[in-house]
């Protein structure tokens, strides 16, 4: 794994992103900050971190399109990876929250935000972008979010975390061609926080509604089930789960 550490930067994405069109990257590059300032979440918020108390990282990786692989999957792979290279350390319940939020014990602790780009007609460069709450100890106004740290009781070390969830990612993404797309989504519907449970929605009018997921589609989709037994299927800025 190459690991580029910076002190602080706008995004681990964006330096990422520009030094790939600058220069040759190795696949799986790695670049880190303790402190950045311009970070991105889901739906364009900003991902608000203590300096040096956290993970900020992103990871270069650039596939071949005859692979056919479809978008989606690849958030499959990323929260899946996060999710098993924290539990080679962390005895808690984790969850996935649609679309790229990693919960334990309801709580958030990690977000996922993916940029894909055309490089060539034969390949996609992705851009992986993972920050994990570790040893931050105050949430004010953040009654969502918390931290590995207060959920095990004790600071815990960052490079080691960071050094599991880069490795499970390589070692899935690796396997990819021999165990499938349907393993992982398999594996990922196995960890879908709220799933075929009766929970109350949002739609993008601000109208509220009950309904179960049943599933994520192939396309990223979250498919909920209405209490009238209708199915529809909401793209990442058509619905939130209020929980």
């Amino acid at each position: 794994m190459k690991l580029i550490k910076l002190n602080a930067i706008d995004s681990t994405n964006t330096f990422l992103k520009q030094l790939a069109t600058i220069k040759e990257v190795e696949n799986f590059t790695v670049v880190s900050a303790e402190h950045q300032t311009n970070g991105k979440g889901q739906r364009g918020s900003e991902w608000l971190i203590e300096s040096s108390k956290n993970l900020t990282f992103s990871v270069l990786y650039v596939k071949k399109t005859n692979l056919q692989i479809n978008l989606f999957t690849l958030n499959v792979i990323v929260a899946l990876s996060v999710v098993e290279g924290l539990q080679m350390l962390i005895s808690k319940e984790f969850k996935i929250k649609w679309p790229n939020d990693i919960l334990a014990e309801n709580k958030k602790i990690a977000g996922i935000l993916i940029e894909n780009s055309i490089k060539s007609q034969t390949e996609i460069q992705s851009i992986i972008g993972i920050g994990i709450n570790v040893n931050q100890e105050n949430f004010e106004n953040l009654p969502q979010a918390s931290s590995l740290c207060l959920l095990e009781q004790h600071f815990l070390d960052k490079d080691l975390i960071l050094q599991n969830v880069v490795n499970q990612l390589k070692n899935n993404l690796e396997q990819l061609n021999q165990l499938s797309e349907t393993y992982f989504w398999e594996k990922y519907h196995e960890y879908l926080f709220k799933k075929n449970v009766v929970s109350t929605f949002e739609d993008s009018n601000g109208n509220r509604f009950v309904g179960k997921i049943i599933k994520v589609t192939s396309e990223g989709k979250l498919k909920v089930q209405l209490e009238n037994d209708t199915e529809i299927d909401f793209d990442i800025k058509e619905v939130k789960m209020l929980y």
